[in-house]
């Protein structure tokens, strides 16, 4: 089974603007297409750092003295990279979401189109499960994690049906959580629905936007002056906490500014929003809602 495509990856590594003896970031490791090709312009003096927590990652580590692998989630990036005496990077990049591989993993309960149990851990080692999320926690915190995580208007409605079932019966997979909150789906609308309600599981499972939120503040000191930070987004959320952070240093658009008025910020946009073209979605569908947004470092 193929790990994962890499979405938008000449973009990707075009905006890197790789120097052949420089020290670059691939947060998101995956199954190490963005890492490959980013060796591949690396000299014998340049190194790479890859990071996944998702512990199959591993299988896929290159054989190759630029490569430093470490198994653990970007948000931990600033701390790991001073283990290893580096204090800036000339480039980081982060593909942000989840892999086509864990999608497809019917044992790692991401997809409600697999039944599985329900997990959705990107970091196996977790303790916070998605079964652990449905039978536990109360209706308003189920409420508040589909409203804000999938952006459902009937969110409590959802919340009232789950939490009145499990009170006969513990809600263990994918396939039961789907029956469970069928009479909730819109007509004409349940796979979009049942994404956006899973997708807000996942998010809460893993604490995604609050990773991303550590991780770009590390990113900002660790990139070297003119550094580039690539990031590729697969939804709104995570693309919001993006667009911010390089316009105004923050994750409410609100800017910082300084005593003469000038707005305290760490990055220059660099060129437009990037999105895939038709012919690479007709390849990859996963690529359909990817938006790449590059940075430097002022």
């Amino acid at each position: 089974m193929p790990y994962h495509k890499p979405v938008l990856l000449n973009q990707a590594i075009d905006g890197l603007m790789i120097q052949p003896e420089g020290i670059y970031v691939d947060a998101t490791y995956g199954a190490g297409g963005h890492a490959k090709a980013i060796i591949t312009q690396l000299n014998s003096k340049g190194t790479l750092f890859g990071f996944d927590c998702d512990l199959d990652a591993k299988k896929n580590t290159l054989e190759n003295p630029s490569l430093v692998y470490i198994p653990s989630n970007f948000k931990y990036i600033e701390n790991f990279l001073h283990q290893y005496q580096t204090h800036q990077v000339d480039g980081i990049l982060a593909d942000f979401g989840v892999s086509s591989y864990q999608i497809d993993t019917s044992d790692r309960g991401f997809s409600f189109m697999k039944d599985g149990p329900l997990d959705m851990r990107m970091n196996q080692r977790a303790t916070l499960t998605a079964k652990q999320v449905i039978n536990h926690y109360d209706s308003d915190q189920l409420s508040d994690i589909f409203y804000q995580y999938g952006q459902l208007r009937n969110a409590k409605k959802m919340a009232k049906t789950i939490v009145t079932y499990r009170k006969e019966d513990a809600i263990s997979t994918t396939f039961e959580l789907k029956k469970v909150i069928h009479s909730c789906l819109p007509k004409n609308k349940e796979y979009q629905t049942l994404a956006k309600i899973f997708q807000a599981i996942r998010i809460e499972v893993n604490q995604e936007l609050e990773a991303i939120k550590t991780f770009l503040g590390q990113c900002a000191r660790l990139l070297k002056p003119k550094g580039r930070l690539v990031c590729i987004s697969y939804h709104s959320l995570e693309d919001r906490l993006v667009k911010f952070f390089i316009q105004t240093g923050t994750f409410t658009n609100q800017p910082i500014k300084d005593f003469y008025g000038n707005i305290i910020r760490p990055f220059n946009k660099v060129g437009k929003l990037v999105r895939p073209t038709q012919k690479e979605i007709e390849i990859n569908p996963r690529a359909r809602s990817a938006k790449l947004r590059i940075a430097q470092k002022r």
